[in-house]
This record gives structure tokens, sequence and C-alpha cells, in this order.
């Protein structure tokens, strides 16, 4: 296997570098899926021949969400508009006169999806102005929203349409969990590292002021990612620029040497050149992130071209989707009962093969759908899309849970 960039791969600075890339996502969940497909998997069969009823299905769900195949990019700003409220009109009207709103948008969208991992069986969120009660990333999506314009994430009173490095440094777990409902009647799972994750992107903000400004902004990606006077930038730039800026802010367990390697993970089967033998990059929430920015670059007047750099996102709503249509099966259907962490070789390959089968059901989801990749990229396929899709199978089969239990830490899932 050879590196995903040109960097000496027998250093541990090299060797991080190698793993912030699609590429090596890609090549490395291919190997594992084409090692499943082998009957070498001590976990998992493929099953090809289900694949064009998952894409069928997929297209379904599509075609009822979206008639007219106007589908917008899976991202944050979706959860945003939960209940069919737009709260992006209510953020407008709060910011105008701001300078550059699509700084405070960056914002918003930065600290959202940091918050956006499994928020657990039981909790919701009831919106005091609608009166909706709303639960998972819908829930997630809207209690960070008012969060945000209520000022929680800002050090300046005066000023609570921003999150700075200040305003993240002095987050507590009982300001967060007053501000998303969480008691003991109504758990948030991982209030705690939910706030060490934005402790430490704060502390990530203010150690990069060339990226971020003198305030620690993560607005500030709108100035840093793009080449000066450019109006378009490429999707894995700003992917690039998250990953190698941000590379402190996760749990830091997974580390070469003094390098943070953050949503990467051991799997035995892996080789791969120096350093990088043995791991699985996927970068979930980093690539969650970058697909939820396209729209705040896009209403800065800046492009984002190359979408179909970024891979589908491996976790457990397309994860599910394919054990749900039997394009995944477990080798031992009883371990459906028990509960598996991130670090689960088990968990780390079906990751894995939802990242590859994703690629691989995406044409076919266009072919169903008689559109070309331009006018439907994966970040449209996501939301129509096999998201979608994964939850009304969760939904029709489990209530809503996942066909694998997972024990979160509200970091990764």
């Amino acid at each position: 296997m050879r590196s995903a960039v040109d960097v000496d791969v027998d250093t541990p600075a090299g060797a991080a570098a190698a793993l912030r890339s699609t590429r090596a996502v890609r090549e490395r969940a291919r190997l594992l899926t084409e090692r499943a497909r082998a009957g070498e998997s001590p976990w998992f069969t493929v099953h090809d021949d289900q694949l064009a009823s998952a894409a069928a299905l997929v297209a379904e769900v599509t075609r009822d969400s979206y008639p007219d195949l106007q589908i917008p990019f899976h991202s944050r700003w979706r959860h945003f508009e939960a209940g069919g409220v737009d709260r992006k009109a209510e953020l407008d009207r709060l910011l105008t006169g701001v300078d550059v709103p699509a700084r405070a948008m960056i914002d918003l969208t930065v600290v959202s999806v940091l918050l956006d991992a499994g928020a657990g069986p039981t909790w919701s969120y009831l919106e005091p102005d609608t009166g909706l009660r709303l639960n998972r990333s819908e829930g997630l999506g809207v209690a960070s929203f008012h969060a945000f314009t209520a000022g929680v994430f800002s050090s300046d009173p005066d000023d609570p349409l921003r999150v700075d490095a200040a305003g993240l440094a002095g987050l507590t777990e009982r300001r967060l969990a007053e501000a998303f409902q969480s008691d003991a009647a109504n758990p948030l799972v991982g209030v705690d590292g939910r706030v060490a994750v934005l402790r430490r992107l704060g502390a990530a903000l203010a150690s990069a002021p060339e990226v971020f400004g003198t305030d620690g902004r993560p607005g500030g990606l709108l100035d840093a990612v793009p080449a000066p006077g450019c109006e378009s930038v490429r999707a894995h730039d700003i992917l690039t620029v998250i990953l190698t800026s941000l590379a402190s802010i996760w749990p830091g367990g997974n580390m070469i040497d003094d390098q943070a390697v953050g949503d990467c993970w051991r799997h035995r089967a892996l080789d791969g050149p120096g350093l990088t033998a043995g791991w699985m990059p996927f970068h979930k929430l980093s690539q969650w992130l970058t697909y939820s920015l396209l729209e705040p670059f896009g209403w800065a007047g800046v492009a984002v071209t190359d979408l179909d750099d970024l891979t589908g996102l491996p976790e457990y709503r397309n994860g599910g989707l394919l054990l749900d249509t039997g394009v995944l099966r477990l080798h031992d259907p009883r371990l459906a009962d028990r509960s598996f962490t991130a670090a689960d070789e088990l968990v780390v390959e079906w990751r894995a093969l939802t990242v590859a089968l994703l690629d691989e059901l995406t044409p076919v989801v266009r072919e169903q759908l008689g559109v070309d990749a331009e006018t439907l990229p994966l970040a449209r396929v996501l939301e129509g899309g096999t998201w979608a899709a994964g939850r009304r199978l969760a939904q029709r089969l489990r209530e809503g849970l996942p066909p694998l239990a997972i024990v979160s830490d509200g970091t990764v899932f």
C-alpha cells in the first residue's frame, strides 16, 4: 500500500499527515472490503447481489423526500430546518448589520457539528418558541443553534453571535447541560466528552491565529482556506486545514508517538508503509464538518468544488443501511446483542466497509434516479439518500436504534 501523500511516513508527523487524506481512507477501506469479499473477515460477509435492492430503496426514499430531485447537501444545516422551521432566516435577521455574516455561520457550524454525536435513546430537546420536541441529530442541531444565539460559546456578552477561544475555554458541563436541557430525567450521552472536545477546540483556535485570527474564531476558515482573491476552493482543501489545525481536539488515545491522529483506529489486517501500518483513518466528524461548510462558504461567495473527493460518512445510519439491506451480514448474528466501542475491530471494519460500499452504491443510485454525478454528487446522495434510508429502516426494525450498539463518548458516533 502506498502512502496517501508524499511525506516521510517513518516519522510520526509524516505518518499523521499521510493518514489525513481521504485517499488514505478510501485505499484502506477498499482493502478491508476486498478482504471481506474473499471470505477473510472474521466479522462480516459482503453480498454484492443486494446492492441493487439497497440502491432501489435509497432511490425510493430520495424520491419521496425530493420529488423534483432538487436535493440539498448532506449538512448540519438540514437539522437547523427540523420541523419545517426556517431558522436560517431567523439567524439572518439576528446578523443584520454584522460584518461578513458567513463568519458567524461558520462559527455556528463548527460547534454544532462537534456536538453532533449520538444523543442516546431517551434524550430530547423542547424548543421554547415552537413547542417542538426533537431528538437525535435534529434535537442536537436545534439545541446547539439556540445555544449559539444565546451566546453560550462567546466570551463577549455584547457580541453573542460568535464562537471564540475564550468563550470555549470557559464552557462548563453545567452550562452545556442546561442549554441542552440535559438532567437526570432527560440525560444526554457524553456531556463531559462534548465539553472536553469544545475546550480543546478553544485551545486549538487560540494556538493558530494565522488561521483563526487573534480572537480564535472558527469563522477564520473563510479567510484562511481560499487563496487570496480566489472565488473557489476544493472540498479537500477545507478538510485538510480542519485536520491539520484542529488535530489536537480529538481524544488523546489515538496517537502516533506525539502526533494526534483523531478518528483513526487500529486494525490487524492493515499493513501500510512506515508508521501508518495498522491504522484505518475515517475523519468522520471532520468530513461531516466539511460537508456542512459547503453552504456557508457558498453564501460568502466562495464556491466549493471537487465534492466527491470526500467520502461517505462511516456512521451508524449509513452502516446500518448496509446491514439492514443484507449487503453486509455478520458471521455471527449473536454479535448484534453485544455492545462495542469505536476502537473494537468489528466496528472499525464495519465503518471501513461502509465507506467503500457507499462508493459502490452511489453510481447505482444515480442510475436508478436517471441523473449524473454532476447533478447528484455524493454530498446529495447521502442526504437524499443513504442516511435517510438507514434511519427509516432503523425506525421500522428497531424503533430507531442502530443494528449494532456502540458505546459513545460523544466524540465519534
